[in-house]
């Protein structure tokens, strides 16, 4: 009996000790250049394409991105480039020139 009753306490104790060592889920956001509803679109599909980010939402008034991520999949830097690899520039990256070029004419938005 007492076997089991250790066997038990330490299949629990793993399973307390498995749940404390969940990844973080973390929240940031930041500023994206863009002006309409066709570059939030493309702006939070940019962001939800990152493995590990669980939420992206762009409001294209304040020009705010407000991401959630799993930061043992993925991190702020990731997310950043992938936005600006579709053509947006981020407070910390610049989107390529190339790539800003192709966006519609509605999307380009004034570079600094």
């Amino acid at each position: 009996m007492k076997k089991k009753l250790l066997s038990l306490l330490g299949i629990v104790a793993m399973i307390t000790l498995s749940y404390s060592v969940q990844a973080e889920n973390k929240k940031a956001s930041f500023k994206v250049s863009g002006n309409c509803g066709m570059c939030e679109k493309t702006i939070e599909t940019a962001a939800k394409s990152v493995d590990g980010v669980t939420m992206a939402d762009w409001d294209k008034k304040t020009k705010v991105i407000k991401v959630s991520f799993d930061t043992e999949k993925t991190s702020l830097d990731a997310i950043h480039k992938a936005i600006a690899k579709v053509g947006y520039d981020t407070e910390k990256i610049k989107a390529n020139d190339e790539v800003y070029n192709k966006l519609h004419s509605c999307c380009k938005y004034e570079r600094k």
